[in-house]
């Protein structure tokens, strides 16, 4: 998935395609490619794609190759979700024949039963992507005397999953296809022409004047006209928006900044997250294939990353302890390999990196896989370094994030934790030969609600720019917070001290009167949570010791009355979930909290100095 781009009109479609992949670039990719309805010699459609960036990939094979111009074609780059990055798993993807190509954005959740209907039927598959099996189902309803309308339509009946699809058929060879479900598409509306794309940006040279796809929509573009259709066929009207941002603004959606885009996309990232992994209240988790004897043997666990890597384990441990009442520990990726750590066949490593190339955490997986202990990655990037030397690896589906402060992979980082912990659980209690429990049963049926609590939360910024306004104005801050608030606080910090220059330190709350007391000054901004309510209590006593000496109390709670409020001179509530996910919506909060230090102080919110999206050395 990534960006999408499709033209038809007069214009040389290679160009267009190939200037709205330029302008898609910002999103992060691997791979890109464009496929064109060439009509001059063998009619077919004709695919050019890629593995790396476009200048040295594509372009370079572009302009080696010879193509008669076209005036249809549709373009993609691709973030790898299914199958490494490499020419061949690259977008565009084809039927048999060549004459039916597609792009994608999303995932699709049941291709491999899909792609195994269709070997039997004689389609041939070639490369490790989900996305593959969809023009090979249009071709399938094809030859069943479907038209293309009716072919894309029956197609997407039987796709399961998240969804943007831009399509050409050489035998309809005067339009253009477009459907949306649950990963955004645009159409452009031109003169003699018309667009299809995944972000506005990549239109702004050529129109203003787009249409919205809604989930369900189905736009048949032709040079002089676009139709949408709704899921049953049904012509349907969609109103026409003028966009009138400037490229840069566009890029990020409208948004003044990529960190304030990410922290917003967060629930749908979620979503992706979680799809096709909780089904009828059960855990799927087939990455991790572990056998009896892999888990009877496992005695403890360890969570290994570094930074925001570091502190998705630390929010996550408990859940594991708390499941499988097994030892757990959460370690610093650059300090884990020094120490000679205790690691053998009976030790389970869980190795957490953004990117997947972070240098110090590599170095432990393959410390940890020299002394024979079980591996299992977590990582945003298929085909990254730690993807592939783990035995097991699940990937995040957070999307490119564009920003260097971590948002959205963060938060997509510990919900895969958490469901790793659900699955572990839930499989240990099966080869014991005992029924789900209770807990794991209660947390997979809230997980599914977590991304639309948190769409509620970023409705109203109100009182989190209100309480960034008064940090803002300090140069210290301190975060506190008891058990997964306190790992919730860690995370808090580190975001206001990397984009807003502000020095800011996070204490279990409970270690206040061992010394930090001292540092505690009328009026220094203290933000304390508290989502735990087995701690309330002995929260409320650590807040009293800090109001005690004059502190300025931020508080972020899902409680909403009481003495902790009563006793806070700024509060901002969080709907309430089960405890162990609270550090997920907590998150969004101290996220927003720092951004908007961040934008009152003047700083470079997206870039800050002197640090990197990925770490590649030691």
């Amino acid at each position: 998935m990534c960006g999408i781009v499709g033209y038809i009109g007069k214009q040389d479609a290679q160009e267009i395609l190939m200037s709205g992949l330029r302008r898609l670039e910002y999103r992060g990719y691997d791979s890109a490619g464009i496929a064109l309805l060439c009509e001059e010699g063998n009619p077919e459609v004709k695919v050019i794609k890629r593995e790396g960036a476009l200048s040295e990939g594509l372009e370079a094979a572009l302009e080696k190759g010879s193509f008669s111009q076209s005036g249809i074609g549709i373009g993609h780059t691709r973030w790898a979700t299914h199958g490494a990055p490499s020419d061949r798993n690259a977008h565009p993807h084809t039927d048999c024949h060549q004459q039916i190509a597609v792009v994608h954005n999303g995932i699709i959740e049941n291709y491999s039963e899909l792609q195994a209907d269709l070997e039997q039927l004689g389609h041939c598959i070639q490369t490790e992507v989900d996305s593959e099996v969809i023009p090979h189902l249009i071709e399938h309803f094809k030859n069943e005397d479907h038209d293309i309308l009716s072919a894309v339509r029956e197609t997407v009946r039987r796709l399961q999953g998240a969804y943007a699809l831009a399509i050409v058929d050489h035998s309809s060879n005067s339009s253009l296809i477009g459907v949306r479900q649950d990963s955004p598409l645009v159409v452009g509306i031109g003169d003699g022409e018309n667009y299809l794309a995944s972000d506005v940006a990549a239109l702004l040279p050529y129109t203003r004047d787009v249409i919205i796809l809604e989930n369900g929509d189905l736009a048949h573009l032709t040079v002089d006209d676009v139709v949408i259709y709704d899921e049953d066929g049904v012509v349907i009207e969609r109103s026409i928006t003028h966009v009138d941002w400037d490229a840069e603004m566009a890029e990020k959606g409208g948004y003044p900044h990529f960190m304030l885009k990410e922290i917003e996309e967060q629930p749908a990232s979620w979503e992706a997250t979680l799809q096709g992994r909780i089904k009828n209240g059960d855990i799927h988790l087939p990455e991790i294939t572990f056998t009896r004897a892999d888990l009877e043997t496992v005695e403890q666990i360890y969570l290994v990353g570094c930074g925001t890597s570091f502190h998705a384990g630390l929010a996550a441990m408990p859940m594991f302890e708390n499941l499988l009442r097994m030892p757990v520990r959460t370690e610093i990726a650059s300090e884990f390999r020094y120490r000679d750590p205790v690691l053998g066949p009976e030790v389970l490593t869980v190795f957490i990196s953004q990117s997947g190339e972070t240098a110090d955490t590599l170095a432990c997986l393959e410390l940890a896989a020299k002394h024979g202990a079980q591996t299992v990655a977590i990582t945003n990037v298929v085909g990254s370094s730690l993807s592939r030397k783990a035995d097991h690896v699940i990937y995040t589906r957070a999307g490119p994030e564009i920003s260097v402060a971590s948002t959205k992979t963060y938060t997509a980082q510990l919900l895969v934790l958490q469901l790793l912990a659900c699955h572990l659980t839930r499989l240990s209690g099966l080869l014991a030969g005992h029924e789900m429990s209770e807990d794991v049963r209660a947390l997979l049926k809230e997980m599914p609600h977590l991304p639309q609590k948190m769409r509620d939360l970023l409705q109203d910024h109100a009182p989190i720019k209100e309480m960034a306004r008064y940090v803002a104005g300090w140069q210290d801050a301190f975060f506190i917070g008891r058990g997964l608030d306190y790992a919730a606080a860690m995370e808090g910090q580190l975001k206001l001290k990397e984009i807003s220059y502000i020095h800011a330190e996070a204490y279990p709350a409970g270690e206040l009167k061992h010394g930090t007391l001292a540092l505690v000054e009328p009026g220094i901004p203290v933000l304390a949570v508290s989502t735990q309510a087995h701690l309330r209590s002995k929260m409320s006593s650590n807040i009293e010791e800090v109001r005690a000496r004059g502190g300025w109390i931020g508080l972020v709670t899902d409680l909403k009355e009481g003495r902790l409020i009563d006793m806070a001179q700024s509060v901002i509530f969080v709907p309430p979930t089960a405890p162990s996910l609270a550090p997920l919506l907590v998150a969004g909060v101290l996220q927003l909290l720092a951004y908007y230090a961040a934008v009152l102080r003047g700083c470079p919110v997206d870039m800050p100095r002197n640090l990197a999206k990925s770490v590649t050395v030691e």
